[in-house]
């Protein structure tokens, strides 16, 4: 059985926001390369990246986590691929800011779910930082919508339930199981949903380098540690915690390639990271 602090679970989701948040600088230097291609290598190198971390946590005992998964392991499988691609599709459809604040909804979605599926109750603590982080959210992305934006719009919010499908199908899993075998392979299955879209695997040299940062550094360790995370970090605080990407994906942008971020998008990013600061830090105090 698998022990873990309810600090240490916090701890580990925080981080994984920090490395979520490095996809938008590395989009940002694709050259070349469509939306699925990047997707197509990414998803494979994500999986080679968790089946890696995998190996050298269990060793021995690897080959048998993949052989004990049912049909829940499955559910994880197939809602964290989907959540890849909608993810990816929505920000190629409308702005960075317009997905962001779709995927703001993300800690409602999942505290419902985990109160339906796994009787998981939500805190006021919770519920009052999950206001102040949409708050945020709302001022970061303040000018409109236009309905060009509508498709992108869509596809986000269904990253936000195959997201939520995910956390909450971990919770449920539990913590004595050992998850990760799901998740590595959702990048397969991603990369197999992409291949009817392809027109070419080819790819030069440095956007397939992009691809590979994409798969390892963001998305590889970052869903390597929700994955950690969820096995003591309630439903609902899983997808707020995380929500640090929101507010630091334009700060790197700034910082490395000089995109200096409007007034609104400085504000509203401290309200996120002071909401979830305000979660963990009340969150590990109650406990």
């Amino acid at each position: 059985m698998i022990q873990q602090s309810y600090a240490r679970g916090v701890l580990y989701v925080i981080l994984a926001g920090v490395f979520l948040s490095t996809g938008g600088l590395i989009v940002r230097h694709v050259a070349d390369a469509d939306t699925w291609t990047i997707l197509f290598y990414r998803s494979l190198t994500f999986s080679v990246t968790v089946i890696a971390f995998l190996w050298f946590q269990e060793r021995g005992k690897t080959l048998g986590l993949y052989k004990k998964m049912r049909a829940l392991d499955l559910l994880v499988t197939v809602s964290l691929a989907l959540g890849f691609i909608f993810y990816l599709l929505s920000l190629f459809n409308t702005s960075v800011a317009n997905t962001v604040l779709v995927l703001s909804t993300g800690p409602f979605v999942a505290a419902l779910l985990g109160w339906i599926v796994l009787g998981e109750r939500v805190t006021m603590v919770t519920v009052i930082a999950m206001i102040v982080a949409i708050a945020g959210v709302l001022v970061m992305v303040s000018g409109g919508v236009s309905s060009a934006d509508i498709l992108g719009i869509a596809y986000a919010f269904m990253a936000v339930l195959a997201f939520a499908v995910m956390i909450v199908t971990l919770r449920k899993l539990g913590p004595e199981r050992n998850t990760l075998s799901a998740v590595s392979l959702a990048g397969v299955m991603a990369s197999l949903m992409c291949l009817p879209f392809i027109a070419t695997l080819q790819i030069s040299a440095h956007d397939l380098l992009m691809a590979i940062f994409l798969g390892s550094l963001q998305v590889g360790l970052g869903f390597i540690l929700i994955t950690l995370g969820s096995r003591s970090v309630p439903s609902a605080q899983v997808p707020l915690l995380a929500l640090g990407e929101t507010a630091l994906a334009p700060l790197w942008v700034w910082l490395v390639i000089n995109e200096t971020p409007a007034r609104n998008t400085l504000i509203g990013g401290a309200l996120v990271l002071a909401a979830v600061l305000f979660q963990g830090a009340l969150g590990l105090r109650s406990r």
